[in-house]
């Protein structure tokens, strides 16, 4: 999945007249704080030109991974919202990938960092889009927020409700309280992104089980409601392949042209969703002839099935199947 023009057209124009040597730098220490600091809840990132070197590095990304997980909800659901809320929306990635899949009205970006505000103002305002263009950011901490309104009616309260990449850099008492935060402003549907590492799964597991006892209702990836299937040393993420510019590539000091973004996710629905009896695919399918090999999250368990032409239409949905998709049985 690729940026729109527009926006990576917008995203190279930040950097005009700023000298290569010094955003590599930048891109290098960046790299450095996110690796070395995060979940410690402090500023990583506080001037506009490191904004603007981390729009290049890091939204193709989230823009992939948050549009990866609206398709796995808009092939579950008729969801369609008409407004969103995007938490700790940096530069604004999350918000251009809903804006792809949605007519949205209206778009709220909370954000803790002036420099991320800025650049994601200056993006947002080179899109021809009405939702994109008049979107409102306001400055907030997502932990102060949600401890200061933890009694108040929700302020914030939306159809669609985003939070990629952010909860990962709390503590675990303010990210469950951001949790809850997030899900008093969600009118119908909040999605959560955090890295596809064991720890951030085991984020994305515990808010699962805590959204559930509220009365959350689990629209993907997951194909049931129960305890979690996933067991051991394993973990449950999904990649996405993002092509890389020669910016990027120059950026990230790396001579491929792509490069696979592993994240894992939750999306939960305020109301039940329309029961489809499927699998979720969790490994890359293993094809030999005239038979394929999937390994699935189902209702059952995690299970192997063997799929072969006998199988006749499951067999030709089979082989255009990738890890993360739907199998409908």
């Amino acid at each position: 999945m690729e940026l729109p023009n527009y926006l990576k057209s917008a995203s190279e124009k930040l950097i005009d007249g700023m000298n290569l040597s010094a955003m590599s730098n930048s891109a290098r220490e960046l790299s450095r704080r996110y690796m070395e600091e995060s979940g410690e809840g402090k500023s990583l990132l506080n001037k506009d030109e490191e904004a603007a070197v981390y729009s290049l590095m890091r939204m193709p990304a989230t823009f992939s991974a948050v549009s990866t997980a609206l398709e796995h909800i808009c092939q579950m659901s008729d969801f369609v919202p008409r407004t969103l809320l995007d938490a700790g929306a940096g530069t604004g990635g999350g918000s251009f990938a809903a804006n792809e899949f949605f007519a949205l009205d209206k778009i709220i970006c909370l954000e803790r960092e002036a420099a991320m505000e800025n650049i994601g103002m200056k993006l947002m305002s080179s899109s021809e889009d009405d939702a994109l263009r008049e979107a409102t950011y306001i400055r907030k901490d997502l932990v102060e927020e949600a401890i200061r309104t933890k009694d108040a009616k929700a302020e914030y309260s939306s159809d669609l409700v985003i939070a990629s990449y952010v909860l990962n850099e709390m503590s675990m008492e303010n990210r469950m309280e951001v949790v809850r935060f997030l899900w008093e402003n969600t009118k119908k549907m909040l999605v959560i992104i955090e890295p596809g590492t064991p720890v951030g799964f085991s984020n994305i597991r515990r808010i699962r089980d805590f959204l559930i006892e509220k009365g959350a209702y689990v629209c993907a990836p997951c194909p049931h409601m129960e305890t979690c299937k996933v067991t051991g040393d394993d973990w449950c993420h999904f990649t996405v392949r993002v092509q890389r510019g020669k910016l990027h590539r120059l950026l990230k000091e790396a001579d491929v042209p792509y490069e696979d973004e592993k994240f894992s996710y939750i999306a939960l629905s305020k109301e039940p969703i329309e029961g489809k009896d499927y699998g979720r695919i969790m490994r890359h399918p293993r094809t030999e002839k005239g038979r394929m090999e999937l390994c699935m999250c189902t209702k059952e368990g995690i299970v192997h099935k063997t799929i072969t032409k006998k199988d006749g239409e499951g067999y030709k949905r089979a082989k255009k199947a990738n890890c993360g998709d739907a199998y409908l049985f």
